[in-house]
């Protein structure tokens, strides 16, 4: 099984790429898992073409444990596992603490037991790297962490970040930085600056993604581009980067 964290800043894109990303690998055969560690709970929305999935913090407040991991989960597109951790009640808890309790519940619940996946992801916000939005680094979870960013320069901020994270847990068994995702924005001398980054945190670029309108098309058709557009340019892009991140 191959567990990957992929982090970046809010609104870079990170939940169209992991879930177009999960698409491209349930083609190649494999079963995949995908968690949304963000308190919008978004992350799958576009596998399960906007059907409802209750989150697990919103499970766990209703009905403490007394719940099936049936309740928490339902396949997608292509088969995709869908979870989605959620968040607490606005101004009444710790979202970090949240992803914790959530990604524990799985566990206890049998996920991986249960589903079997030859891959997980993990998408995460990663705007604060704090203890539980740090979770899915942890041993046990994630074995690689992928930085989504662009050429922004709050994008690249929140990048140098999460890698300063990862790097200040090295020697605890936490998971590795495996490199960037590129999501252009066309930004003025955007590839310089994320080679940039990548010199100063010592990565490279493991994939780049075009900017492209079939990512708004497809969103409002409710779904992935692999599912909307799959001979789309695009869509083999997600391909290759799909296939050089798990093979």
């Amino acid at each position: 099984m191959k567990k990957i964290a992929i982090y970046g800043k809010g609104g870079i894109g990170k939940s169209t790429i992991v879930s177009n990303l999960s698409a491209a690998l349930t083609e190649r055969g494999l079963r995949v898992m995908q968690i949304g560690c963000d308190p919008k709970a978004d992350s799958t929305l576009s596998l399960r073409h906007g059907e409802p999935l209750p989150t697990i913090l919103e499970t766990v407040r209703q009905k403490k444990d007394a719940f099936s991991l049936e309740e928490i989960t339902c396949s997608g597109y292509g088969g995709v596992i869908c979870a989605e951790a959620g968040g607490p009640i606005p101004g009444l808890g710790c979202a970090g603490r949240g992803i914790i309790t959530a990604l524990e519940k799985l566990a206890v619940k049998g996920a991986y037991e249960t589903f079997q996946p030859d891959v997980v992801f993990y998408d995460v916000l990663g705007d604060v790297v704090c203890g539980g939005f740090s979770m899915p680094m942890r041993s046990g979870y994630a074995e690689k962490v992928l930085i989504v960013t662009s050429g922004e320069n709050m994008s690249i901020y929140a990048a140098a970040n999460i890698a300063m994270a990862i790097d200040n847990f090295k020697g605890r068994g936490y998971a590795g930085l495996g490199g960037l995702i590129l999501n252009r924005r066309n930004v003025k001398d955007e590839e310089a600056k994320v080679q940039t980054l990548c010199g100063d945190i010592h990565t490279s670029i493991v994939g780049r993604i075009d900017r492209s309108d079939l990512v708004t098309e497809a969103e409002t058709m409710k779904k992935t581009v692999m599912e909307a557009f799959p001979d789309s340019e695009l869509a083999e892009t997600f391909r290759r980067l799909a296939e050089t991140i798990i093979f």
